[in-house]
């Protein structure tokens, strides 16, 4: 006797024999004869009793159709038969008419999701055909009642839902060091150890884009400067010895000579050593700017992701001392700040300047001139961001000024926010480790749904009994998506598990990966943190002081929830304050759908991004700082701090190190600053007005308009989403 249903979106219900007479009784009346509903009862029944405890949708409706062509009333089979077909095109026509969009190469929210991906072209149509058809089977068959629901609802979004069934991982910090001094394998290419600073510099592009193509999220290399510093010494060496050839003069002496700082200097009036010791400093620097110019290019040309995406890639770097990390450093900003093709700001790799005190930071730091450079060049360029060494979550026991390896505990950024850095399962650092997977909670929804509550302290009670069900139920389907990743084998990511992710050299290729990953984080995310606010209270945090102390308990509570999920399950969990891109309008949307337009809630077709302040709020960088610097200790799987300025910043550098001085009084982790930049792409005129559509100096309406879309670059707005755009068209000038 069937006893319960398997409906074909996995869930398992009840088994209700009503549903049955009801499109057999429909069917009937579509015919001369009508109803017999004698018939309908024996059907039914024949097929209730005989059937297995257990019995799929279609399982059933075979049944029937059976027990129909059996019975005199055949005319009624064929009627059921072609009802069948109706509901199963039904079924079918959402996915035809999203197929047919992206076919079209129709510019909505559904070929829109990512702004760095290229959906209109051939490759970016097949990637996007297999997300959209992938997403189903993950509902359907890897995700358990209770998340699928939860998602169903609108309580939660499973990040990279299309590449669950890969068992992919989402990002990594490259330990650079490892490839270039020992090579690698990929696919039937390999990788010799690299002696010059060209060739380090094209393997770490390499390395960035191969790792791509095995996983989902972005790709950074954690010490860019202690990585390339070597290679500018042997790049050196190299030169003295050319001098020497020409020469004949012994210049062995000068090969580990001890030098200050690569500075290109004229030769005009300099004899003997002396002479040959500039020479073959200026020829190291032209060969480690052109070095950084290549990189910089690839960066932004070579693609990923089966050829329709750049490379979504991130370099941290700042505090290497030497000279040669120095002159690292300065040819980078140098080649940065001039940009690529015939001046355009290069949009990847995001560069982060690691602010540290006693490096780079205060006056008399032996780096201080170069961080000086790096606001001169965000001024322009938007890059660097700054990531601040000195927040005391940032801070690593095992950091010592003389220690050459002092890069293995410097916390480094994905660019995007995605922080790694604690570590229960080994080492705290940030290097060979990255984000396993994450999911983001919709809190303004549980805020709204405790509006009517009209005592307070049972409203702010209740919400916070939603919300511990809702993290329980996200820190579960966390677990259960590191259950199925684990089972992957190390052969099925060929670099990823042989040479970036920590204790993967100790895996063959048959191994699973499951020995290692635990060294990675789950995130827990959330999004409208403001618009929750106004439900509960009234207000958000930027404009109520009562309203800021709930958004601190809120998250600080999520921090506690997600410290006993460590606990509980043994893994790397973090609160993230989720880059929400392609989830900033779903949310919404659905529960329009669901409470309507709620002043201060609903009323925009965006919600405002983890603890931000909202877009549209006017407030002073000051202000900005102080409300949300808080959060970030306690979101310590990613956050950022950002501020739109107005004005032309490149007359105004200091504008820029203003901000990052905000980051260290208020303990901000991360930090970038937004600001106009268009430029002519026919002469490449530059300006920094608020809306420019003719070019002043050629009459060219080829403008580009360069914007911040989340923690990365876009160079135009024509692969943004409506939500976005929305949240792009309400931003306000913080001053």
């Amino acid at each position: 006797m069937i006893q319960t249903v398997l409906k074909r979106d996995g869930r398992v219900v009840g088994y209700n024999e009503e549903k049955i007479k009801a499109a057999i009784r429909k069917a009937m009346l579509t015919t001369p004869m009508g109803e017999d509903e004698a018939l309908i009862h024996r059907i039914v029944d024949r097929i209730s009793t005989t059937g297995d405890e257990q019995m799929s949708v279609e399982s059933i409706q075979d049944r029937v159709e059976l027990e129909l062509m059996k019975s005199p009333r055949k005319e009624v089979a064929k009627r059921y038969i072609a009802y069948r077909d109706q509901r199963s095109i039904a079924r079918r026509a959402k996915t035809r008419d999203i197929f047919l969009e992206i076919i079209e190469a129709k510019n909505n929210d559904i070929t829109r999701e990512n702004a760095n991906m290229n959906t209109d072209s051939p490759a970016g149509m097949m990637m996007k055909f297999a997300s959209e058809t992938t997403k189903p089977f993950v509902d359907d068959y890897l995700l358990t009642q209770e998340a699928r629901q939860a998602v169903r609802d609108g309580y939660l979004h499973i990040h990279d839902k299309d590449y669950y069934p890969t068992k992919s991982l989402t990002c990594v910090q490259h330990p650079l060091d490892n490839i270039l001094k020992h090579g690698f394998m990929a696919g039937h290419g390999e990788s010799r150890p690299a002696r010059r600073i060209e060739t380090a510099s094209v393997i770490a592009c390499i390395s960035l884009e191969t790792a791509q193509n095995e996983m989902h999220g972005g790709q950074a290399i954690p010490a860019f400067d202690f990585y390339l510093a070597p290679f500018v010494r042997s790049s050196f060496i190299e030169e003295v010895k050319k001098i020497e050839a020409l020469s004949g003069e012994d210049l062995s002496d000068l090969y580990n000579i001890e030098l200050k700082d690569y500075v290109k200097k004229p030769l005009d009036r300099l004899t003997g050593k002396e002479r040959s010791l500039q020479h073959a400093m200026n020829c190291t620097v032209s060969r480690v700017h052109q070095a950084m110019e290549a990189f910089i290019h690839n960066m932004n040309t070579i693609h990923s992701r089966g050829g329709n995406q750049v490379v979504f890639s991130s370099i941290n770097y700042g505090t290497d001392t030497s000279a040669e990390g120095r002159c690292v450093i300065r040819e980078l900003l140098e080649s940065t700040y001039e940009g690529v093709g015939n001046g355009a700001t290069a949009i990847f790799p995001i560069q982060i300047w690691k602010k540290k005190r006693g490096v780079n930071y205060e006056e008399g730091d032996p780096n201080y001139d170069l961080y000086h450079q790096a606001c001169k060049v965000t001024a322009r360029r938007f890059f660097p961001n700054f990531v601040n060494l000195d927040a005391t979550y940032n801070v690593h026991e095992n950091w010592r000024a003389d220690d050459p390896e002092r890069y293995k505990w410097e916390i480094a950024t994905m660019g995007c926010r995605t922080r790694v850095f604690e570590n229960r399962y080994g080492e705290k650092t940030s290097i060979g480790r990255g984000n396993l997977s994450f999911s983001t909670i919709n809190i303004v929804r549980l805020g709204i749904e405790c509006m009517a509550i009209k005592d307070q302290q049972e409203r702010i009670d209740t919400f916070f009994k939603k919300l511990d069900n809702v993290m329980e139920i996200t820190a579960r389907q966390l677990h259960d998506r590191f259950e199925f990743q684990k089972t992957a084998l190390a052969k099925q990511f060929p670099l990823l598990m042989t040479r970036l992710w920590t204790g993967a050299d100790k895996l063959s290729k048959d191994d699973t990966i499951e020995s290692v990953i635990n060294q990675g984080t789950l995130g827990i995310g959330f999004i409208g943190l403001a618009e929750c606010l106004v439900a509960l209270t009234g207000k958000h945090h930027g404009e109520s002081d009562e309203a800021q102390q709930l958004g601190l308990r809120i998250v600080s509570h999520m921090r506690s929830r997600v410290n006993e999920f460590c606990e509980t399950y043994h893994h790397n969990y973090s609160v993230l304050a989720t880059p929400a891109e392609g989830l900033s309008g779903k949310f919404t949307t659905k529960d329009r759908k669901s409470f309507g337009i709620i002043p201060g809630v609903t009323d925009k077709v965006y919600y405002t991004n983890s603890n931000h302040v909202p877009v549209y709020y006017h407030c002073s960088p000051r202000h900005k700082a102080k409300v949300e610097g808080p959060y970030h200790e306690l979101t310590r799987g990613g956050h950022i701090f950002y501020v739109e300025i107005d004005g032309d910043a490149t007359h105004n550098p200091q504008a820029i190190a203003d901000i990052v001085d905000l980051m260290d009084k208020n303990n901000i982790g991360y930090c970038s600053v937004n600001h106009n930049r268009n430029r002519c792409m026919e002469c490449g005129y530059e300006d920094a007005q608020d809306s420019l559509s003719v070019c002043p100096h050629c009459g060219s309406t080829h403008i580009d308009k360069l914007q911040r879309i989340t923690g990365y670059l876009v160079g135009t707005t024509d692969r943004w989403n409506s939500a976005k755009l929305a949240e792009l068209k309400d931003r306000v000038v913080h001053k």
